[in-house]
């Protein structure tokens, strides 16, 4: 070993070691190498010596992964030279005989990071040494090659350019059949040493054989246009069906997976598969050929196949027989085959007698525990209703038991008055104590038909049991009294006044709370339809709040009335901030010691009262001292506590920002510092919403945070959800506030001792290359915006990046343009131009005063206010102005001709 190496192989070990003192300085030693020439191709030498220490070597792993999201891109500042880096992926594929598992992992992750830059341009070498490698008769050779395989297919088929795309498509129609094989041998191998009861043989085929599917997954979905028209792709699908049969109770769910994947992605493709996958979910799921071998994911899972195949809307014709499409028509024929009546009649039985009942355990939980028991099986349930819909006149012999759930498919079929008066009703008034089970699915099914098929004159008799039942100690029965807002008004007045009086009344603590929720149901049902009849309420919850100040389950159960309270009265709940904002300042003092079982319903409190604030008052800005304290908790909390800081955002921004800002700022760093990836997105929302709402003042007051933004563009973070929120923090800045823009980037230029243009250079480019990252369109149009934002510019570097610009636009116009189909021309969808009041049905909820103010802060938001073909339109023109036609024509030269074309397709008319 030469010196070099030496060096950095003592300080790695030292980087391993438990003592602080050794290990801090050996890892600021490491940081310095990250940008010396050699530095990467020593870790190399070292995690493939495997006579070294285990974790000596993860460590050099971790450092050379790490150094390609740094510094492999040619713009990154302190680029590997291209030398070294043809020596480095040289030295990565020369042998897959890495002994370690956790190392040959990472190993295969970092070879997949460096392919997803180079592959298959700097790198033609690497896929064929892979499928050479992966036929190796040495097992650990084949597992670490194959593993490698299956990492470099991911990666490339997440790249999500058109030109990317078309790159993974002949890469998969070069190796699919080879994949195919390769998977297919070691199906075969594997099931061979479980017949000969070799169990270790096994698990490392069973390895090898999950690796290879996984590849063929990747292949299967997203590497083929048309993949129905591939012989070798349909020839996999209908061979998966033969290896389900064998693999069931070793691998189902992913086997089931990879059909609902393909279904989802590919659905006229599926269709000669559609009989098949019934056939087989049928099977297993209502027939006794799944007894004893299938599971409960597996059965969801089938469920969920058979639901997405009747829901699809690929496979329904229109409503005009005429003009439904071939494909449609044929699924339709496939599916009306399949369900017959004796085929129906078995799902039905089953349903009802295998899936819906009750087992011991549960009816147990419901004596023992009644608040948190509650039967329900989703999968089910969806199920039926899909079947319901999908083929009504059948199904409407065989699930009578369910007519609940299909109320409305079965409307002009059941006589839901006569059962009611004949049947329903002395169900009802049965009080026998085992009789509940009876009561509660009766009072549920009347709550599901009750809007659908229901006498007036019926109302006053059901109301009247529904208010004896309230008084039912059974609370499984009382949490169920469903009702249908428009029949219920009527009688609104006067049941809420005996739920009032009945509150009154009632002394114990637990009877105090039972009838709390049966009035929060009400309030939450009617929504504002509650206001002229709350007064009593208003007054005596102030004298109930101080009468439980011993009772924290019962002031529970007083916040979540207060909770749909103030969403029902809206605006007007500010007349109740007297003692509103005391609760709330209570509830979430962590100082306090009620705050232990007040603090969830007080922050949903907190937050329903900002959402309905008709404007800041100062009472209810000073109650946002409690946060900082509640942030430190780093709780399951931070979500609703991130939500109220963007409700102050939208209700006050200037005064909020002036207030707190320097406070929370400092939190979200601590916070950073110590979370999750999710709630590193959660802070950071928070930093795009008061960019969005004051770009001016956000940028000012978060300015701490943006350096670390910035950074992790760069840098190129890795996780897509991250990064995208850095791109649309750094959108807004670069779109609405040029000016912070450029004095942060000569910040940055500073720190990392490099050249503004230079790091500009590098933030384009990262953002061309992780526009994938980003899904949302409102993102993705403000990603455009802002980079045409830097046009015109005679700047070498913003012209050097010119066409990846451009191609961002043309993906952000396919994401936010529709065409006319009358006259051809396209429209940017995003545009708002003016406020409106929705139309409510009687169903929905209305508008909050937080939804206003959104919509109106949204007519101001260049995503909203701004055409985005007329800005791409006349930032071209200026730069064709700036540049002169002959400079401007050898700049479209470089874009991609198909790019070129698209993009005056979207242009025409300007």
């Amino acid at each position: 070993m030469d010196s070099a190496s030496s060096v950095v192989l003592q300080a790695l070990t030292q980087a391993t070691s438990q003592d602080t003192a050794v290990l801090k300085p050996a890892e600021e030693q490491l940081r310095q190498w990250e940008t010396q020439p050699g530095f990467y191709s020593v870790l190399l030498s070292i995690f493939n010596n495997h006579m070294l220490d285990v974790n000596v070597r993860w460590l050099a792993v971790l450092y050379f992964k790490n150094g390609i999201d740094r510094y492999w891109r040619r713009v990154a500042p302190h680029a590997l030279s291209e030398e070294e880096k043809t020596l480095l992926r040289a030295g990565l594929i020369t042998n897959f005989n890495e002994p370690v598992n956790q190392i040959a992992t990472q190993i295969a992750v970092l070879i997949a990071k460096v392919a997803r830059l180079d592959c298959p341009r700097q790198w033609p070498e690497l896929i064929p040494i892979l499928l050479e490698s992966v036929k190796s008769q040495d097992g650990l050779q084949q597992h670490r090659a194959l593993l490698t395989f299956y990492h470099v297919t991911k990666t490339l088929a997440s790249k999500r350019l058109a030109q990317d795309r078309r790159l993974f498509q002949d890469l998969a129609s070069g190796i699919y059949s080879f994949a195919c094989s390769l998977w297919s041998h070691h199906t075969d191998c594997f099931l061979q040493q479980i017949y000969a009861r070799d169990e270790a043989a096994a698990l490392g085929l069973l390895e090898r054989t999950l690796l290879s599917l996984k590849v063929l997954r990747k292949l299967t979905v997203h590497g083929f246009q048309e993949p129905q028209q591939n012989i070798e792709v349909m020839g996999f699908l209908n061979a998966v069906f033969e290896r389900l049969k064998q693999f069931l109770e070793c691998c189902e769910y992913f086997f089931v997976s990879l059909l609902l994947d393909f279904l989802e992605h590919h659905p006229c493709a599926f269709i000669p598969l559609i009989h098949r996958s019934l056939e087989f979910a049928v099977s297993y799921v209502f027939t006794p050929a799944g007894e004893g071998v299938t599971f409960e994911r597996f059965i969801v899972q089938c469920m969920n196949l058979i639901k997405m195949i009747v829901k699809n809307d690929a496979y329904k014709p229109a409503k005009n027989i005429d003009d439904s499409k071939p494909e449609s028509l044929e699924a339709h024929k496939i599916k009306t085959a399949f369900f017959t009546y004796s085929t129906l009649t078995e799902i039905g039985r089953r349903l009802v007698s295998h899936y819906f009942l009750l087992t011991e355990e549960e009816l147990t939980m419901w004596e023992e525990d009644p608040e948190s028991f509650g039967k329900s099986s989703p999968a089910c349930i969806v199920l039926i209703l899909s079947i319901f819909k999908a083929i009504k006149k059948i199904s409407i012999r065989l699930l009578y038991n369910a007519v609940g759930l299909a109320a409305y498919e079965l409307f002009d079929n059941v006589d839901f008055d006569q059962w009611f008066k004949n049947q329903l009703l002395g169900e009802l008034q049965v009080s026998h104590h085992r009789y509940k089970l009876i009561r509660r699915r009766v009072i549920w099914l009347i709550g599901q038909w009750i809007s659908v098929k229901f006498k007036s004159d019926l109302r006053p008799v059901l109301y009247e049991i529904i208010l004896s039942l309230m008084q039912d100690p059974d609370l499984v029965v009382r949490h169920l009294q469903t009702f249908r807002t428009e029949q219920f008004l009527p009688y609104l007045e006067s049941i809420f006044g005996l739920l009032f009086q009945l509150l009154q009344q009632v002394t114990e603590c637990d009877t105090k709370m039972q009838v709390l929720h049966v009035i929060s149901c009400v309030i939450e049902r009617v929504s504002i339809q509650i206001r002229p009849y709350v007064g009593c309420l208003v007054q005596y919850l102030p004298l109930l709040w101080k009468q439980s100040e011993e009772h924290n389950m019962l002031r529970c159960a007083i916040l979540t009335t207060l909770i749909h309270l103030v969403q029902g009265l809206g605006a007007e709940s500010k007349n109740l901030y007297p003692f509103l904002l005391p609760v709330i300042q209570l509830s979430t003092d962590v100082s306090q010691p009620p705050h232990v079982y007040l603090l969830e319903d007080g922050l949903e409190l907190w937050l329903v009262t900002l959402e309905n604030s008709p404007a800041i008052t100062p009472e209810l800005l000073r109650i946002f001292q409690n946060m900082s304290a509640l942030l430190e908790l780093s709780s399951e909390n931070l979500r609703t506590c991130f939500q109220i800081v963007n409700a102050y955002l939208y209700l006050s921004a200037t005064d909020f920002l002036q207030n707190y800002a320097e406070s929370l700022c400092r939190s979200f760093c601590d916070l950073l510092k110590d979370i999750t990836n999710e709630g590193q997105v959660q802070v950071l929302k928070v930093v795009e919403i008061a960019l969005k709402v004051s770009p001016v003042l956000g940028a000012h007051m978060f300015q701490p945070l943006l350096p670390a933004v910035f950074r992790g563009i760069v840098d190129g973070e890795r996780y897509p959800v991250v990064m995208s929120t850095y791109l649309g923090i750094m959108g807004r800045v670069l779109l609405q506030n040029s000016t912070f823009f450029s004095s942060l980037l000569t910040q940055m230029a500073s720190e990392c001792n490099q050249e503004m243009d230079q790091l500009l250079g590098s933030v384009i480019e990262m953002w061309v290359d992780r526009m994938d990252n980003i899904t949302q369109p409102e993102r993705r149009k403000l990603s455009a915006l802002a980079l045409l934002s830097l046009l015109p510019s005679d700047n070498s570097v913003i012209q050097d990046k010119f066409c990846g610009i451009i191609n961002i636009c043309v993906e952000a116009l396919h994401d936010v343009m529709t065409e006319d189909p009358d006259t051809g021309t396209y429209k940017d969808c995003m545009l708002m131009s003016h406020f409106e009041e929705p139309k409510l049905s009687d169903d929905e909820e209305p508008p909050t005063e937080q939804d206003k103010r959104k919509k109106l802060l949204a007519l101001e938001d260049p995503v909203h206010a701004v055409s985005l073909h007329q800005f791409v339109y006349e930032k071209l023109k200026a730069q064709q102005t700036l540049m002169g036609d002959p400079g401007f024509g050898a700049l479209m030269e470089l874009v991609d001709t198909e790019l070129v074309r698209q993009l005056r397709e979207f242009l025409q008319g300007f």
